[in-house]
This record gives C-alpha cells, sequence and structure tokens, in this order.
C-alpha cells in the first residue's frame, strides 16, 4: 500500500488481520502483561486487586448500560434509527479527509461571493473622486 501522498512507507497497521486485539493489544501482549502484573504484585495481593477490577468493570458496564438506557427513554424509538456505527470517532482518518478535500475541485469565487452575507468592493457605495475623507478628531 502506497502512502496518500507518494512518500515514504505506509503508516503500520495496529491490527493483524485474523488476530482480536483490543486498541491495538493482542491476546499474547494482553497475556505478558497479566504474567508481569502477577510477579509484580505478588500473590498475597493478586486476589484482592483481582476482585478490585471486576468490580471496577462490572461498575463500568452498568454505567454504559444505564446510559444506553437513559438515552432510548429520552429519544425514543429515534434511538433504533441512528446509525450509531457512522458516528464512530475512530472510522475518521484525518488524511483521507484532508487528500478528499485537495482533490474536490474548489467553487467559483462569484458563486462564493454571491452566497455570501459580507459586503462586496462592488457592493460598497461609491465615493466621489478626490483625496480621502477622514474624521480628525477619531482615536
Amino acid at each position: 500500500m502506497q502512502h496518500p501522498l507518494g512518500r515514504g512507507s505506509p503508516r503500520p497497521a495496529l491490527d493483524y488481520p485474523g488476530v482480536v486485539s483490543l486498541a491495538g493489544i493482542t491476546l499474547d501482549k494482553l497475556l505478558i502483561i497479566a504474567v508481569l502484573a502477577a510477579v509484580l504484585i505478588g500473590p498475597e495481593r493478586l486476589p484482592a486487586l483481582a476482585e478490585r477490577l471486576g468490580a471496577l468493570v462490572r461498575g463500568l458496564r452498568d454505567l454504559a448500560g444505564g446510559a444506553k438506557e437513559r438515552m432510548r427513554e429520552e429519544m425514543g424509538p429515534e434511538f433504533d434509527e441512528v446509525d450509531w456505527k457512522k458516528l464512530d470517532p475512530r472510522q475518521y482518518d484525518p488524511r483521507r479527509i484532508v487528500m478528499d478535500a485537495l482533490r474536490d475541485e474548489p467553487p467559483a469565487f462569484e458563486a462564493v461571493a454571491a452566497r455570501s452575507a459580507v459586503a462586496t468592493v462592488s457592493g460598497l457605495p461609491r465615493r466621489d473622486a478626490g483625496p480621502m475623507r477622514f474624521d480628525d478628531e477619531a482615536t
């Protein structure tokens, strides 16, 4: 795969094809982290910390479920009609957005000026010829 701008090598993918990962952390990396945690924490404190971690995960899951139910109650039937995958911020690639913007043909100046609410030079009142008048007492 070539870099979009034709320079250098492409950015390496975080996920390997066919490998389940969570935020770029594969199962083998997670296993290494677990072994290191078991060695560093020790067998005495490990069960208590695992229990606290489990309670934290359950609490977060209940919090997310409650937020989802509240959204469903407040939005009503429209909640099921929303395409949530379309709103996922992870799908936006800034490089692709910039490249698409650069490929688009810029609009003609006249078309943009006609739609704008800003006064253009041609829309200003004409002044008489001669030196520019100004207020001497203005600050």
